[in-house]
């Protein structure tokens, strides 16, 4: 493998899932250590968008990680990237595996929210 194309180690201060909605999003920011920085809905608002990921930025390297990176994840992925924030994206199957580990959930935004972030 080149030198240009080995994969690199990224370290974060902060890993925040975002279950995105139409109007709300909810995020659930930890840190390494599982520690929860941020836990409530968030407003599908550039404004409320920036304020939250621009003071998770305050305590280091950030990783936003959407599941639905199109149409009502748009500007939150828009926003994370114009503060230089990197965006995962986490499919669909993926999230249904790992609420499949957690039985006796519901689907509800908080609990997929924390999974992303995990």
């Amino acid at each position: 493998m080149s030198e240009s194309h080995k994969p690199t180690s990224v370290s974060y201060a902060v890993y925040c899932g975002l279950d995105v909605g139409k109007g709300v999003h909810h995020a659930c920011a930890l840190d390494p250590d599982g520690t929860k920085l941020y836990d409530r809905p968030l407003p599908n608002d550039e404004a409320a968008l920036r304020k939250v990921l621009a003071d998770l930025s305050g305590h280091g390297k950030v990783l936003v990680i959407v599941d639905q990176p199109a149409s009502i994840g748009a500007l939150a992925i828009a926003v994370a990237r114009s503060l230089g924030i990197d965006v995962a994206y986490l499919p669909g199957l993926a999230m249904r595996r790992i609420a499949d580990l957690h039985p006796g959930e519901s689907k509800t935004d908080a609990p997929d929210a924390v999974r992303q972030a995990l």
